[in-house]
């Protein structure tokens, strides 16, 4: 069990886990994850850490489907800021307590403000991290959001631009 699995179970929200055999040598997670479970990559979600007003340790949590992007502009306005840069890698890893590719929003080290695109609104169920590469947890983006005290925003942009 991961944190957010507990986290999930603890607090009675309706959830399944997912697990899959990760390929080291594949890093696009999200992707992987939602071609391995054979789900749709518009209802698997990844979850970025942004830096807001160029100061990194400054955080904030974006969940966006593995079949876009984050549109960084986006996320800053949603989170009252200026401006938003990918956040450092190590420092996502130590702020949350999850490893890249296996970062959840649920049950992180440190809460930080969390932002789930507005797209999930149109499913029953999402999917996001576990807590682990090739470990998932599909549960309503309305649970998610509670616990994560999270809200929707429209913070995706397509693939392609």
């Amino acid at each position: 069990m991961t944190p957010a699995i507990n986290l999930a179970k603890k607090q009675k929200v309706d959830y399944t886990v997912h697990q899959y055999d990760h390929d080291p040598a594949n890093t696009n997670f999200g992707l992987e994850a939602a071609q391995v479970l054979v789900q749709d990559p518009s209802r698997v979600f990844k979850t970025l850490l942004f830096a807001l007003n160029g100061d990194p340790k400054k955080l904030a949590v974006a969940i966006v489907p593995v079949a876009g992007m984050l549109d960084l502009k986006a996320a800053a306005k949603a989170a009252g800021g200026k401006k938003a840069d990918m956040a450092d890698p190590q420092i996502a890893e130590k702020t949350t307590g999850y490893i890249v590719g296996g970062i959840s929003p649920l049950a992180q080290k440190k809460r930080l403000p969390t932002y789930l695109d507005a797209s999930a609104e149109q499913f029953d169920t999402i999917c996001v991290s576990a807590g682990r590469r090739g470990l998932e947890i599909e549960l309503a983006p309305n649970d998610l959001l509670s616990l994560t005290r999270g809200s929707f925003a429209p913070i995706a942009k397509n693939a392609n631009g």
